[in-house]
């Protein structure tokens, strides 16, 4: 396929999506399945436009004066991909499965300075109804935070320290465009490709098939990192999903101790078997949420892992449509279950134990909101403060995370070049 045919067929996804409200994945799929001459090229551009006019949809859609998909599809291509509109006339000259050239006006806008008088959420491409929530949590700040998650995301591996160290990793991965992460000491950055161009399979490589690495957002390592740090021999792992993050403690902990890992949902927790047998994770048991209860760990727990359900709203750089899919009833929902989740979590926390509640979200009302609800009907229950330990964590040249007054840590794209994660070390008192 030529780029005009391309330009198309992003039109046409991006309106199925719009107008069914159904994940750009399942569209991506099922426009693939039905589109057989398309390759595996052409399916990486049509989805890279897809992702990139949803990153925008809100300044670009100021820019065009409009959100038709094939308005926020054109301004992608010319303006976010820097092709110009002699780029775009080139692209759609002689190919018949191209869409119509730009109207005068829509050329008019196009080529046009950015609107200066775009109120802060749309320049920020934040839903309306969340824009409160972006101010509370970043303030004079909202607006780069936004742009910055309206941005691409990276690719992040983290080390397994049970099969080697990164000096070796960036050694054996060479042949890759790798650099060390900022704040992780375990890990390593490919950074996004731009416009066309297409990232590494790094799943396809060798060290990922024997467990040198797994991709985990730095964000996410850093909290594994913070969990580890207080030092445990007996661990729960509360709402491990595909156990990313018991992984990384099993790493962290040299195989040492017991870890447990759990979710409600047995469908979740399915990928993590062939990956402890990868990573050679030997200090991991799996509890089935059908067949094996936690009854015989409670009030045991030197650490207690809860990694909650959430908004999502700091991964938009990897789900743009769900930027746009979130609904007040479905975040309502979301921090009902959260504080079950976390009042159920805290019963394994033993005296004198840590409990470190963690979420991908830039939301206060999943976050701090949640700590503070908590430790009011949790009074044995008191906050670690984790501003004073980060430097001796990560280093004192390390990118800091925004830190409350309670020493809550917020990691985001603008402020340290990650994932949006809240993390929150909790520690139960010895006479709780």
């Amino acid at each position: 396929m030529k780029d005009g045919g391309r330009l198309a067929a992003a039109i046409e996804i991006l309106g199925e999506v719009e107008s069914a409200r159904r994940p750009v994945q399942d569209a991506l799929r099922d426009w693939g399945r039905g589109h057989r001459f398309a390759g595996s090229g052409d399916r990486l551009v049509i989805a890279n436009l897809v992702f990139d006019a949803l990153r925008r949809r809100l300044s670009l859609a100021a820019l065009m004066a409009e959100d038709s998909p094939r308005a926020l599809v054109m301004a992608t291509y010319v303006r976010i991909w820097g092709l110009g509109l002699d780029g775009l006339a080139a692209a759609l000259d002689g190919d018949r499965f191209a869409p119509p050239p730009p109207s005068e006006e829509e050329a008019a806008r196009l080529s046009a300075a950015e609107p200066v008088d775009m109120v802060p959420q749309v320049a920020a491409d934040i839903p309306d109804w969340l824009w409160p929530q972006f101010e509370a949590a970043f303030g004079a700040d909202s607006v780069a935070e936004g742009q910055a998650l309206a941005a691409r995301a990276p690719i992040d591996l983290r080390v397994n320290l049970l099969k080697g160290d990164r000096e070796r990793m960036l050694r054996k991965l060479s042949h890759l465009t790798l650099h060390e992460t900022a704040v992780s000491p375990v890990g390593l950055r490919i950074e996004p490709p731009q416009g066309k161009d297409r990232a590494p399979h790094v799943q396809a490589e060798e060290g990922f098939r024997k467990g040198w690495f797994e991709l985990q957002d730095e964000a996410s390592q850093v909290a594994a990192l913070v969990a580890a740090s207080v030092e445990p021999t007996q661990v729960l792992d509360y709402c491990a999903g595909g156990g990313g993050k018991t992984l990384a403690l099993a790493g962290a902990m040299g195989n040492r101790g017991q870890i447990y890992a759990h979710d409600a949902s047995k469908l979740r927790l399915a990928p993590i078997f062939e990956r402890l047998q990868r990573a050679g994770a030997r200090n991991i048991q799996v509890r089935d949420p059908e067949t094996t209860g936690l009854d015989d760990l409670e009030g045991r727990m030197d650490l207690v892992f809860v990694d909650v359900p959430c908004s999502g709203t700091g991964v938009w750089r990897r789900r743009p449509d769900s930027k746009w899919r979130i609904t007040p009833n479905a975040l309502a929902a979301r921090t009902r279950e959260q504080r079950e989740v976390l009042d159920a979590a805290s019963r394994y926390v033993r005296p004198g134990g840590h409990l470190l509640y963690a979420t991908c979200s830039l939301l206060p009302c999943e976050n701090a909101d949640q700590v503070g609800a908590f430790l009011e009907t949790h009074e044995t229950f008191e906050v670690v403060p984790l501003e004073p330990r980060w430097g001796a964590l990560f280093g004192e040249s390390a990118p800091r995370p925004r830190f409350d007054a309670a020493g809550l840590a917020t990691l985001s794209p603008a402020r340290t070049a990650t994932d949006g994660f809240f993390i929150a070390l909790l520690r139960r008192r010895e006479d709780g």
